[in-house]
């Protein structure tokens, strides 16, 4: 164990660097973890880009990182469970458990949440793109020998489509739409499949990913790129009970309103821009739809890192790109590129 580490820092809009990192020492309670791999996510890259992302702004130098496995390199303290070498991925929720949301099993809600690598609370906690950094206990979950890092790390964002789609109520045999194609998009498909749904649709405006959808499982694909014309009579000819909008735009909110069925679900799991949008409610309103937020997840984490290790799903199968850890600039740079990339993962090697 050390009391320094490497570290992929964001100062800035665009302004990220790979810098020492003092952790002090392990304090009482906690656990110090040897990173193992790490998934870019698009919160990453809004940071990355923008310094914010949705409501969040980035007020001091922030950690990226919270799709993150690694070794359990020192404990101090109790542990129950936990020993050093283990293996673990790592929960970036920190949940207070005694709020009301938390009593009322809606973790994800805690009044007192901090969240690996989130500006959305001051001071920001510290995300997990470092050779080492601290947890505590019961963010460890324990993986076996058999499951790689890179896998591991993607129990998160399986963990926020798995809780989007229990947003949706039970989805068995129901026709899906997907809007964004992009690597949430893609998990929410494999999740909603696993899951039960009936026929399923992906939107999105890059061809690449369409096909990618396609491999996934996607019944259908359809390219907006020309306009929602394309959608609209995709949805005529096969209508939708449940949306799952993933792009994240504002034409993906109003893509979502028109496509679902009257009486159907939107789930919304895009991080939308900050601030007001334009929204088509009167037509949320005319059609009856329950229109639902989606923020992270609860318990959907530790079904998720199950169903990694068991081969329910296979989250490597989105894996496009691998860089070092001392290369998390290029890493996150190469996320940008839908071309190349669907999924990119930082390593701890060479």
């Amino acid at each position: 164990m050390t009391n320094t580490a490497l570290a992929a820092t964001l100062f800035g809009p665009e302004d990220l660097r790979v810098v020492e990192r003092d952790l002090g020492d392990l304090q009482s309670g906690m656990v110090r973890v040897r990173f193992g791999a790490g998934g870019v996510c698009g919160s990453d890259m809004h940071y990355y880009k923008h310094a914010r992302t949705g409501d969040f702004v980035v007020k001091a130098p922030l950690v990226l990182g919270h799709e993150i496995a690694g070794t359990i390199a020192a404990i101090s303290g109790s542990a129950p469970g936990l020993k050093v070498g283990d293996r673990v991925a790592i929960n970036p929720s920190r949940w207070c458990g005694r709020c009301t949301y938390c009593r009322q099993d809606r973790p994800n809600l805690c009044e007192a949440i901090y969240f690996m690598g989130s500006a959305s609370k001051w001071p920001h906690m510290q995300g997990g793109f470092s050779s080492e950094f601290d947890a505590i206990p019961a963010q460890c979950i324990k993986i076996p020998d058999h499951v790689p890092f890179e896998a591991a790390a993607l129990g998160e964002p399986l963990a926020v489509c798995l809780h989007a789609v229990a947003r949706a109520g039970s989805i068995k045999d129901k026709s899906v739409l997907v809007i964004g194609a992009g690597p949430i998009g893609q998990i929410t498909l494999m999740a909603a499949r696993r899951k039960g749904a009936g026929r399923t649709m992906v939107s999105d405006i890059a061809s690449g990913t369409l096909a990618f959808a396609r491999r996934l499982g996607a019944d259908e694909t359809v390219d907006v790129s020309a306009g929602p014309e394309a959608l609209a009579e995709a949805v005529a000819r096969n209508p939708v009970d449940v949306v799952f909008e993933a792009s994240g735009s504002p034409q993906g909110v109003a893509a979502a309103v028109a496509s679902v069925r009257r009486g159907g679900t939107i789930v919304q799991i895009g991080n939308l821009p900050g601030g007001l949008i334009p929204t088509p409610t009167n037509a949320i309103m005319s059609k009856e739809i329950d229109f639902v937020g989606t923020f992270r997840f609860g318990k959907e984490y530790f079904e998720a890192v199950e169903m990694i290790a068991d081969g329910s799903i296979d989250m490597r199968s989105i894996v496009t790109g691998r860089r070092p850890l001392t290369q998390a600039v290029e890493a996150v740079q190469l996320a940008f590129d839908r071309s190349q990339s669907m999924k990119v993962v930082v390593t701890d090697g060479a």
